[in-house]
C-alpha cells in the first residue's frame, strides 16, 4: 500500500510540475516559473522517497531527500520574494 501512495503522490507533483511549466510558457507570468522550478524539486523529492523506500529500505536517504526538499522550498520562496519586488 505504502508503494501505490508514494507513486501517486510523485506523480501528483510531476503533474502539478507539467502544468505549471505548461502555464509559464502560455502565460509568461515568472512566478508561475519559480513555482514550477520549485514543483520539479518537490517531484524529485518524492522520486528520491520512492527509491528510499521501495528500491532501497536497507539505506538511508533521509538527508538526500531533505537537502531536495529545502533547496526546492528555498527556490519558491526566493520567486516570492524577486517577483514582490
Amino acid at each position: 500500500m505504502a508503494a501505490v501512495i508514494y507513486t501517486l503522490c510523485a506523480l501528483t507533483s510531476g503533474l502539478c510540475t507539467g502544468l505549471l511549466a505548461r502555464a509559464y510558457v502560455r502565460f509568461r507570468s515568472r512566478l508561475l516559473l519559480w513555482s514550477a522550478i520549485s514543483f520539479l524539486g518537490l517531484t524529485l523529492n518524492n522520486i528520491a522517497l520512492w527509491i528510499d523506500k521501495i528500491i532501497l529500505p536497507e539505506a538511508d536517504l533521509s538527508s538526500v531527500r531533505n537537502a531536495i526538499a529545502l533547496i526546492a522550498m528555498l527556490i519558491l520562496i526566493y520567486g516570492l520574494v524577486w517577483e514582490s519586488e
